[in-house]
């Protein structure tokens, strides 16, 4: 039940019934990458790397995981798809883009509790007071609220940001054109039927983590500005924001209205 709700509201997924399309997703697949190759667009050596062996794939399985510490439990999509046709470019793009953002954003952005834990005591060191605040968001449905161009163009910045125009020999036109062909061919089973993701990204896959995360990236720059002009302290993990603060605590209820 939670499952058709959650499918109804997000309004990403469509409905293709009971017709397998991994042949014809290999074949799409296939022929897209020949012909970025056949354009020098992409070298053999990358198109051998990344073309698909219809033999050892099959398409993305789509899962639901309760959020137990949430209020309603509600549910986290998650993409099972280490044999999805797409998964090798997803994968190799995200080898390429992944170390720019980790560059870019390594001053607000954390990887997991014991490096936020070290910040806190760094910043308690100088700044915590009885009147400190401690904040913590959650932007909800994280990867179904962002539209496939605003991910695109999240991308675009990020790499327009580290001042390359093309990496590993790729343009960056062509790295946005290998993005949208992974979030437009985002096919799945779920439950004796076969589904088109329509909207946004699909948690699972590795390419759309890193863009969902430059997204937030630049969405963000206001708050870690004002971090930085009130001497608070700010810091992100994918869709749970942490805030401690000396602001006057009225102020604060204005600002995570943001």
């Amino acid at each position: 039940m939670k499952t058709q709700i959650y499918m109804t509201k997000t309004k990403a997924y469509q409905d293709l019934g009971t017709t397998n399309l991994l042949e014809s997703l290999v074949k799409r697949t296939n022929n897209f990458l020949y012909g970025l190759c056949y354009k020098k667009h992409i070298t053999q050596k990358q198109y051998e790397k990344l073309k698909v062996n219809k033999e050892e794939v099959e398409l993305a399985h789509l899962c639901f995981l309760p959020k137990v510490h949430k209020p309603n439990t509600p549910l986290r999509p998650i993409m099972a798809g280490l044999k999805s046709p797409t998964i090798g470019i997803s994968k190799w793009l995200d080898g390429l883009l992944r170390p720019l953002f980790d560059r870019l954003a390594s001053e607000t952005t954390i990887l997991n509790g014991v490096q936020l834990i070290k910040q806190v005591e760094r910043w308690s060191a100088t700044y915590l007071t009885a009147a400190t605040s401690f904040i913590t968001m959650d932007v909800t449905d994280l990867y179904t609220m962002i539209s496939q161009e605003g991910r695109v163009t999240a991308l675009k910045r990020l790499i327009e940001a580290s001042g390359l125009k093309q990496i590993d020999g790729v343009k960056k036109a062509i790295i946005l054109v290998l993005t949208r062909f992974i979030m437009t061919n985002n096919y799945f089973y779920l439950d004796g039927s076969y589904y088109k993701k329509i909207r946004e990204g699909a948690m699972g896959s590795p390419l759309i983590i890193t863009i969902t995360n430059a997204y937030m990236y630049f969405v963000e720059r206001p708050i870690s500005k004002w971090a930085n002009r009130t001497c608070s302290l700010y810091y992100r993990y994918i869709d749970d924001l942490f805030i401690m603060s000396n602001v006057h605590a009225d102020i604060l209820k204005g600002f995570v209205k943001f």
